[in-house]
C-alpha cells in the first residue's frame, strides 16, 4: 500500500465519528486494520472486537457501531469510488 493511500485512509478515519462520544474512530481504535488487494482492486477493513459487559450495553453499542461502520464505508467509498469494499471478519 502506498504512502497516499495511507494517508487517505487516515483523513477518512479522522472524519468518521462515534455518534454518541464524537470521537473519530481513529481515536477509538475500532479499525484494527486495512488490507490493500491490487490485483482484485479490493479493500478489506478489518475491525476491532468490540464486546460490552451487559446485554442492554451490547444492543446500544451494536446500534452505535453499526451506524459507524455504514459512515466509514460510505466515506471509504467517497475516497476510493473504483475499488470493491469489504468488512473482513
Amino acid at each position: 500500500m502506498d504512502a497516499i493511500m495511507k494517508k487517505k485512509l487516515q483523513s477518512v478515519l479522522e472524519r468518521v465519528k462515534d455518534p454518541e462520544t464524537n470521537l473519530a474512530i481513529s481515536e477509538l481504535g475500532l479499525v484494527e486494520r486495512f488490507r490493500y488487494h491490487p490485483a482484485q482492486n479490493k479493500l478489506s477493513v478489518f475491525l476491532n472486537p468490540v464486546r460490552p459487559g451487559k446485554v442492554c450495553c451490547s444492543i446500544i453499542s451494536s446500534l452505535l457501531l453499526s451506524s459507524t461502520l455504514k459512515d466509514l464505508m460510505n466515506e471509504l467509498h467517497k475516497e476510493f469510488p473504483d475499488l470493491y469494499l469489504e468488512r473482513a471478519q
